[in-house]
Parts: C-alpha cells; structure tokens; sequence
C-alpha cells in the first residue's frame, strides 16, 4: 500500500511542483483513504481520488486599485472551485501577504471533505489575494474590495459559488464585496456569507468556528469521561476564531490563559475572561497584528518571539494560520501533560505534529473540529433563501448538533484497537460522501 500512496503523489507533485502546503494536504488526507479507495473497483475505475486533486476551475485576475496617495498599486486575486460534487462551491476569501495558489489548493482541497462533514449541500472552494490591509485606510480597503469584486462577480452566484470570510475578510470587507456585487449585478442575493444581519447575515456567524470548535472538543473529552469545566486551554491567534473559543469556553467553566499574535503570545495566570474577552475584538480592529498591548492593559506575561504551545495546559486549541504548530511543539504539550489538541485554524499542525498527537494523545484535524464556521454560513444560506431569520438560540442549536454529527462520523470511521483516530475518521467520512456523488454523476 505505502509504494502505491508514494506512486500516487509522485505523480501529484510532478503535475504541481512548488505546491508544498497542496501536497501536505493530499498526503494526510490519502495516506488515510487508500485502503477505502483502493478496495473499491468503481473508484478506481472513475479514478476519483485523482479527479478529486484536481480543481474543476481555478481562476486567477489582477486587482488594480488606487491608495490614497493617487497611485495604482497592483494585487494578484484567486478563486479556486475544487469539488462541486454536492452542491455550490463554498468556502472563505482570505486577504494576506502570504496567499499563494498553493495554499488556496490545500484550503479549498480540505474545504471539500469539511463542507462533505457537515451533512449540509456544499461544495468546497477558496479564494482571496495577496493583498495586506495592515496600515490601510477604510477607503483604500473598500477601493481594493471593488476591484476585487469586478472581476469575481463574473464566476459566483447563490446557485454556483458561495465565498465567505477568512482571515483579512471580516464583516467590513464583506460589506464592501456585497455592495460591489450588487451593484454591478444589479440583484440582491445570497452570494457571500458573514454578511451583516442588516443584509442577510446570520446570528452566531462571528463565532461560529470557535464555538463550534469548543463543541467538538465536548464531544471528545466525553468520549473519555471528562468534561470542561475546571480544564486550562492554550489558545493561539486573537481574531474572530480566538474571540469565539474564548467565549465558549469560558461559558462552559474552562480557564483560556493564551492568546498570540507575530510578535510573540500572552499568558493571563488569571484567565482571558470578560471584558478581556472582549477587548480581543478591539486588538482585531487595529490591524496591527500585535496582542502586546494586551499585556499593558490587563498585567499579564508577554512573550516576545515565541509560541504559546510551551506552556502547561490541559488542551490546545492552533486558532491562527496553517502550520503553526510543529513536532517540536506537539512534543512540549504532550510533555506537559496536554492531553487533547483540536485544530481549529485550517491544518493548523504541520503533518510531522498532526501523526505525532493522533498516536500520544487525542488529536481533532480542522476539517473536523472548524467546520463549524462553513456550517453556520450554510445555515445563512438556507435563511437567505427562505428570506427569513432563525434566533441566536436556534442557530446555536443546530451549529452544537452538526458538530455532534461531525463528531459521529468521526468515531465511526475512525475508532480502531480503543483508540479514535479523528484524521483517519474525518477523511473516510468526508471522502465517501463526495466519491459517491461523483460517482453518480459520471465522468465530468
């Protein structure tokens, strides 16, 4: 089996070369379905597992804008539509230095199987630009999302392509994409999710992906007869995924005690509760990247330079960016006697990390723990096209019993010798819906 896995992405990386974060990706996500592939002929003869590493549209456009200054300034803009095997594309728009094609594959590669987790009718997708909003002015943010939006709004629609936010896209700048499509479109739909609930955007949507991380990671410390309360959490990043964990959290007795950003991490001996909280939000609208001045405000320890992983925690949540936990990391926590790890940002553990925690200790992938985010904006579309609202409460409802489901397929798929391998469980669970739905709809 281990020669044809290798056979199989030599040829991948020799079709993609320079994709690293593309490759990673597949790689888990293979090394962990082949046996399903594998034994079933009808796969390998429509050789779904190659159709599914291909996108069916990748999209590239420039993004000319001018800055405040009066002069033109040139960013590079993406939409890749990986799957659409069942139901529209959907997934985030991130705005960052660090965008590239290769990490919009992986992140619309892992979107399919998240979004097939879900049990809700979507395909995955992901896009964005290399476009960094940092020292940018409101006007010159909102000039960037109009000329973004011109040339997107020719490849989605609320029956085709459904974006929603990422990193760098948060309520604003989905403001300012909306309008733009409706404008030229000249039509009010529900194309773009995380909208404002003045225009179709849903409650719960802000903190959907922390709450519904927190949820998953319920679920598995009922697996093993333990619950919150009383646990102390490492958290990472300090935007909407952060703000949202750190809600839950504390809402269901846990004590979060980090938070970190590029110049280094917080630790609060006493708890990241209240209005500490709530000023994570006030950090996120500086564009600054920076959560030292939380150590100012609040007396707590800054740690310039380094990762909040280091410290004695009994679970972690990777809220940030892609691989910002490594083995070395894993090893720390798990030496400090961290017993859970649940990824919420998107592969948040490099793969070295991520089959280190499966085998030591209880390890949940993105694709399984964050899903709540995409689930809570198909529930925003499932309301757009009602024309009509659920409560708060309701939102949150369905959001816990998704997770649950998720949680579910997980275990079923992934429980082996007493032991639950989450990666293995996400992966087949997601894997099989899609080749099924692919399958049906023949060679296309």
């Amino acid at each position: 089996m281990e020669a044809k896995i290798n056979e199989f992405m030599d040829s991948l990386k020799a079709k993609t070369p320079g994709e690293a974060e593309f490759h990673q990706a597949v790689q888990e996500v293979v090394e962990t379905v082949w046996e399903t592939y594998d034994s079933n002929p009808k796969y390998k003869a429509a050789k779904i597992l190659e159709k599914m590493c291909e996108p069916e549209r990748t999209i590239m456009f420039r993004v000319p804008w001018i800055n405040d200054n009066g002069e033109v300034e040139i960013n590079r803009g993406y939409r890749v539509e990986f799957n659409s095997a069942i139901g529209p594309y959907k997934g985030g728009l991130r705005f960052h230095p660090s965008v590239t094609l290769s990490a919009l594959k992986f992140l619309g590669f892992e979107q399919t199987f998240k979004n097939s987790l879900t049990t809700l009718p979507m395909g995955g997708g992901k896009g964005g630009s290399d476009f960094n909003a940092k020292g940018r002015s409101d006007n010159e943010i909102m000039r960037f999302c109009q000329s973004f939006m011109t040339e997107l709004c020719k490849h989605i629609g609320p029956n085709t392509d459904v974006p929603a936010g990422d990193i760098g896209v948060g309520g604003r700048e989905i403001g300012y994409l909306f309008g733009q499509y409706k404008r030229i479109r000249n039509e009010f739909t529900g194309v773009l999710t995380g909208k404002g609930l003045a225009f179709g955007g849903s409650l719960v949507r802000p903190e959907a992906t922390g709450f519904g991380s927190v949820y998953f990671a319920q679920h598995m410390l009922a697996e093993n007869n333990q619950d919150l309360k009383g646990k102390t959490v490492a958290l990472s990043g300090f935007g909407n995924v952060t703000w949202g964990a750190a809600l839950k959290l504390e809402e269901l007795g846990a004590k979060v005690v980090t938070i970190s950003g590029p110049d280094g991490y917080i630790y609060d001996k006493d708890g990241i509760t209240g209005e500490k909280v709530e000023y994570l939000l006030d950090l996120r609208a500086t564009n600054n990247d920076v959560v030292a001045p939380y150590a100012e405000k609040f007396g707590a320890q800054f740690f310039a330079g380094k990762k909040p992983w280091e410290q004695k925690v009994d679970i972690a949540f990777p809220c940030a960016i892609q691989n910002e936990l490594n083995l070395d990391d894993a090893k720390q926590l798990v030496e400090n006697g961290c017993k859970f790890v649940v990824e919420t940002s998107n592969m948040g553990c490099t793969a070295e990390a991520a089959f280190y925690l499966v085998d030591a200790i209880a390890f949940a992938p993105g694709k399984a723990a964050n899903a709540g985010g995409v689930a809570v904006s198909g529930l925003e579309m499932s309301q757009n096209s009602m024309r009509f609202n659920w409560s708060a409460e309701e939102v949150d409802e369905k959001l816990g019993r998704i997770m649950k489901d998720i949680h579910d397929t997980c275990v079923l798929h992934g429980r082996e010798n007493g032991h639950i391998n989450y990666i293995k469980g996400a992966n087949i669970g997601g894997f099989v819906k899609v080749a099924e739905a692919m399958l049906a709809q023949g060679c296309v």
